[in-house]
């Protein structure tokens, strides 16, 4: 049985008063991913401005730096994004959110979904790649199109990418839409946990299939799936919630899900293991939302948001059980 001990909520974008103006960054902290350097790890996340004239939302994203010797010290606000939003009529136009972060030699690798707007749904998503020279404190898109996009087989939104490399190759897990639904005169996206494999962290093979079972019903919707290899297993964790009714109602909304493997393509789901629970009162007491997973000095910490979707940032914990 697994255990994470709670520090408690570690960054919020309301509390941000350092004197620098980030029109870009008034609400959300969302969907964390980790760069370790010698003194301090950086924490990336999305974000958002206040809403516009017509309630439409734009993302961006953004970093902290933290202590390493104490990881809820906060020792450093990112200034501007380190993603520009893509051109008029890109698959990124919107957004640059979720993202996730990994080293490739003297590079650092930024995987993120890129969002537009539609008319009969309310967006569409791909997955980019921008990559940075100078330890991760600005990207530059590889190109204007996504790296993987909605294809003959997983013809919906692609999001939610987490990349990992697995001794010489990449791994990609994300989420893909399986469906729309009219629900209460709006649609509802459904989607579930995909993987990708590539020998460059370019050009990838899809699996084009789930390798998350559902436990809660056929509609249940699955995203966040972050994966690390400790004692002789690859462990992962992810989110899942009931396909309606689940962005008010406590028992139908995001919680923390856990499942292992052996061989990456064949996993066992085991959320009772998760060994994290939704908080009594406070900003976690309702929702559990994209949690990441990092090593750091022989320790496993994880990084997740709470309440609204990270409206209020994320907060932080230790597995106990090393």
């Amino acid at each position: 049985m697994h255990k994470w001990k709670k520090f408690g909520k570690i960054f919020d974008p309301h509390d941000v008063n350092d004197g620098i103006e980030r029109i870009w960054m008034k609400e959300y902290a969302q969907c964390t991913s980790t760069l370790v350097f010698k003194d301090f790890v950086r924490i990336y996340f999305s974000c958002r401005p206040f809403n516009d004239n017509e309630g439409q939302a734009k993302s961006f994203t953004a970093f902290i730096d933290v202590d390493r010797m104490n990881l809820t010290k906060i020792i450093r606000i990112a200034s501007k994004p380190v993603l520009p939003l893509g051109k008029l009529g890109t698959f990124d136009e919107f957004a640059v959110y979720p993202t996730s972060v990994i080293r490739n030699n003297d590079e650092v690798l930024l995987y993120y979904a890129g969002w537009t707007r539609c008319k009969s749904v309310p967006f569409n998503t791909a997955i980019g790649l921008a990559k940075s020279v100078n330890d991760g404190e600005s990207f530059e898109r590889l190109g204007n199109g996504p790296l993987i996009a909605p294809s003959l087989h997983e013809p919906f939104v692609i999001s939610g990418p987490k990349i990992r490399k697995f001794n010489t190759k990449w791994y990609l897990f994300y989420l893909a839409g399986t469906k729309w639904i009219f629900y209460k005169e709006k649609p509802e996206i459904i989607y579930k946990i995909r993987m990708a494999i590539s020998d460059d962290g370019l050009d990838w093979k899809r699996i084009n299939k789930n390798i998350i079972d559902d436990v809660l019903e056929e509609n249940e919707c699955q995203a966040g799936p972050d994966v690390f290899y400790f004692k002789g297993k690859y462990h992962m964790y992810f989110v899942y919630r009931y396909g309606l009714d689940f962005r008010t109602k406590r028992n139908r909304g995001y919680k923390i899900g856990y499942a292992y493997s052996d061989d990456l393509l064949t996993w066992v789901r085991e959320d009772k293991n998760a060994g994290i629970e939704y908080s009594d009162i406070g900003w976690d007491s309702t929702m559990h939302h994209y949690p990441h997973v990092f090593e750091l000095d022989g320790k496993h910490y994880m990084l997740y948001n709470g309440n609204d979707f990270g409206k209020n940032g994320f907060g932080l914990a230790i597995l106990e059980d090393d």
